[in-house]
């Protein structure tokens, strides 16, 4: 007779999994954020890593309350060494950039998909003088700078144009070949354009918790608990290579974090490529986004909180109450203080000194022995 094993912030009961599916809240039981088998499938979980960790916990007969971040580090452990490393930029304001120095002709190369991994082949990729950044990273570009395109080499920053509003809308860039990739800060991904090459529009999909609570309790409801919002939809462009991966395919989008194909374009509605994001297991991908924002908020309102009414028959109240009938009695150093005064005592603090006491043996100095040194002197015994 064992027990099962809980984590926070997730429904294990079928019959509240099922209160979701009838609310149309999930697409149905394989919804990624449901912890079905199906469901933590899709957004990328692989058996092996469920195998291990069942056996990392082991049998036990007590309850536990377990978080998700151990089984999806342990499920990211094993799909980085055969991810394929692929490119993509945020849609939003994308920023085009002018690189003088590159062929005016745009070309095709061959790169690894894994530069730790051979046996996963290699992509194409293309190479031109007019590439595209985030607007993200063009932002936090400075004239003079020198930077790495990755899997090209290191260009240096010559302008950068902004609009009125400080969005960037172009950059120039002049290649700079022999520059070391190993002495800049900055790593851009980028993409370009060729003839017959294209990048590939995709939507990147992020989940949060279906609820905001760690556990449910008995007498919880769960509509109190929902999440306002749990599904994260992020425009993108992806090199040309993903647009050939099949669905259920598991990649990297350097410096973006895992990801699998959920749906290829042709099975899209929108006839893009579907990608979701798969947990890493890190603290900044397994926090509830839904108190990062809340977190966000109130560092906007100068870093107050707001003040909430408590809740009828919270236990709080019980709290608050002796908390107040405590201020209104008077503490125990009040009482010492009151005592102090009618015995004419100073008040406490006043004295600053401390009291004077006689000699104990008189007033008599005895004059120093002249054998007497720092240490006490002894005669020999033998």
């Amino acid at each position: 007779d064992f027990s099962r094993m809980n984590f926070v912030y997730t429904l294990l009961s079928k019959r509240k999994l099922q209160w979701f599916v009838d609310e149309g809240l999930v697409s149905g039981w394989d919804d990624p954020r449901f912890p079905t088998v199906r469901g933590i499938r899709r957004r990328g979980m692989t058996v092996e890593a469920l195998r291990q960790y069942v056996l990392m916990q082991g049998a036990s007969q007590k309850n536990m309350l377990l978080e998700w971040d151990k089984i999806w580090a342990a499920n990211k452990k094993l799909i980085d060494p055969v991810a394929p490393r692929h490119t993509a930029l945020r849609k939003r304001a994308l920023v085009p950039v002018t690189v003088t120095g590159a062929p005016s002709a745009a070309y095709v190369a061959d790169v690894p998909r894994h530069k730790k991994n051979a046996a996963l082949g290699s992509k194409q990729t293309v190479f031109s003088a007019q590439l595209f950044v985030d607007q993200a990273d063009a932002a936090a570009l400075a004239v003079a700078e020198e930077v790495t395109l990755m899997d090209w080499g290191n260009a240096v920053v010559s302008a950068i144009e902004r609009a009125s509003d400080g969005v960037v809308t172009g950059v120039t860039m002049a290649l700079h070949l022999q520059g070391d990739v190993r002495a800049t800060k900055k790593k851009l991904t980028w993409l370009a354009q060729h003839p017959q090459i294209h990048p590939v529009e995709a939507v990147m999909l992020d989940y949060d918790y279906l609820i905001t609570k760690k556990k449910l309790e008995e007498g919880d409801d769960i509509a109190d608990a929902l999440t306002p919002t749990t599904e994260f939809v992020e425009p993108a462009i992806v090199d040309a290579n993903v647009g050939a991966l099949p669905a259920g395919s598991i990649i990297q989008l350097e410096r973006i974090g895992y990801f699998i194909v959920d749906r290829v374009a042709a099975d899209s509605e929108l006839g893009v490529v579907s990608l979701i994001r798969i947990p890493d297991g890190k603290a900044a991908t397994m926090a509830s986004k839904h108190k990062e924002d809340n977190t966000a908020a109130n560092k906007a309102q100068g870093g107050k909180k707001e003040s909430k009414p408590l809740a009828k028959g919270s236990p709080w109240d019980k709290g608050n109450a002796s908390k107040a009938k405590k201020e209104q009695q008077p503490s125990a150093s009040a009482a010492s203080a009151a005592a102090d005064r009618a015995l004419g005592l100073p008040p406490h603090g006043a004295v600053t000194s401390m009291y004077k006491t006689p000699h104990m043996h008189g007033e008599v100095a005895l004059p120093p022995s002249p054998d007497v040194t720092a240490m006490y002197q002894t005669k020999k015994y033998y």
